[in-house]
C-alpha cells in the first residue's frame, strides 16, 4: 500500500521530558522501530510534529541579546524540519541498509486572509502549569491555552491548500525512496500577486498537512500517530471511552480539543471522506496493528460489517 504516516510532536518528544538531544533522538529510534516494519513492504511517506521543538527554539532566538528581533516561524519551521528529519533519515537508513531515504524540506501555501491568523490555537513548546503560562505569557506577549491537565503557548494555524514540494515527493516514491516530508506541517508560506512565495508567522498543522498530502499522492491510508492508543470521547475523566471501529460521520459528531485531538480527527475524516480509503489514529509503538486494524481508532467511509474490519491485512498491496 501507499501509506502517509504523521509522527506527532509530542511523540517525539512526551510530555514533561526534557528536550535534550539525547532524549529526542532516543524516541526517534522507538519510532524507526515502529515504521521500519512497515517501509520494508509498503511504499512510505512519513511527517512529523514539531511542537516542542519549534517552541524551543523560538523561546532561544527570543531571548538572543545578539538577534535584532528573533527568528521568525517560517525559518524555526525549516530548521526543526531538518533537525527531525536528519534524525529519522539517518536511523531509517541503519534500519534498512540498500533503501533510499531522503528527508526533503518542504512548504506549504496557505491564504494570507486565513481566520487562523486572528486566532491562535497551535500549541508550542513545553507544557506549564497555569501560572506560570499566564505569567510568561505578560512578560513575552504570547497567546496561551490549556493543552490537557497543563497550558502552552499558542500560535496561529492556517488552514494548508497545497504542497510546493509535493511533485518531488512523487518523483521520489517512484524511485522507491523513503520521503520525510511536510515537517511540522510544512513551511508556511503565502503567494502573492506576481506567484512568489513568502513565509508567514504561523506552524501549520501537521495531520491536516499529512491529510492534504495524503490525498494527493492517492494513499491508501492515513495513519496519525500520538502518545494515546485511541481516540477517546470524554478524555481525561473517569467516563473515558475509547473508539476502534467508527465511520468518518459519527466521529464528527463529537467535539474534540482544538489543540490536540481535533485536527488529528479533522484530518483523518477528511480524508475518507473525499477518498472513500482508511484512517487510523493511534499510538506509535501499534503502527502495524494500526495499519492492519488491530489496534487504535480506525475511521471507515462508512460502517464495517465485523468480515470487513479483518479484511483490513488482505488489502495490502506487497
Amino acid at each position: 500500500m501507499r501509506i502517509v504516516f504523521a509522527l506527532g510532536g509530542n511523540a517525539l518528544l512526551e510530555r514533561g521530558q526534557p528536550p535534550d538531544a539525547a532524549v529526542q533522538e532516543g524516541n526517534i529510534l522507538r519510532a524507526v522501530a515502529a515504521l521500519a516494519p512497515m517501509a520494508r513492504h509498503h511504499e512510505v511517506v512519513i511527517t512529523h510534529g514539531n511542537g516542542p521543538q519549534v517552541g524551543l527554539l523560538a523561546r532561544e532566538t527570543s531571548h538572543d541579546a545578539d538577534l535584532a528581533r528573533p527568528y521568525p516561524f517560517d525559518a524555526l519551521g525549516a530548521e526543526t524540519q531538518g533537525l527531525i528529519g536528519y534524525w529519522l533519515q539517518q536511523h531509517l537508513g541503519n534500519a534498512l541498509p540498500g533503501r533510499h531515504v531522503v528527508a526533503l524540506v518542504t512548504q506549504t501555501v496557505v491564504d494570507a486572509d486565513d481566520p487562523g491568523f486572528a486566532h491562535p490555537t497551535k500549541p508550542i513548546g513545553p507544557v506549564m502549569d497555569e501560572a506560570t503560562a499566564r505569567r510568561v505569557a505578560t512578560e513575552e506577549g504570547w497567546a496561551v491555552a490549556p493543552d490537557g491537565p497543563w497550558w502552552r503557548r499558542v500560535v496561529a494555524s492556517p488552514e494548508p491548500r497545497s504542497i510546493v514540494e509535493l511533485p518531488v515527493v512523487e518523483h521520489l516514491m517512484r524511485a522507491s525512496t523513503i520521503v520525510i516530508c511536510a515537517g511540522g506541517g510544512g513551511v508556511p508560506v503565502v503567494r502573492d500577486a506576481e506567484g512568489r512565495r513568502h513565509g508567514v508567522e504561523a506552524v501549520v498543522d501537521k495531520d491536516l498537512t499529512a491529510g492534504v498530502m495524503a490525498e494527493r499522492l492517492g494513499a491508501d491510508r492515513l495513519i496519525l500517530l500520538t502518545d494515546v492508543p485511541a481516540v477517546e470521547l470524554d478524555h481525561g475523566t473517569p467516563d473515558a471511552q475509547a473508539l476502534h471501529h467508527v465511520t468518518a460521520g459519527a466521529l464528527r459528531a463529537h467535539d474534540f480539543a482544538a489543540g490536540s485531538m481535533g485536527p488529528k480527527v479533522d484530518a483523518a475524516c477528511r480524508f475518507v471522506e473525499r477518498t472513500g480509503q482508511v484512517a487510523g489514529i493511534g499510538a506509535l509503538e501499534d503502527a502495524a496493528a494500526l495499519v492492519d486494524g488491530r489496534a487504535g481508532t480506525v475511521i471507515w467511509p462508512s460502517e464495517p460489517t465485523p468480515q470487513g474490519a479483518r479484511l483490513v491485512p488482505a488489502l495490502r498491496r506487497l
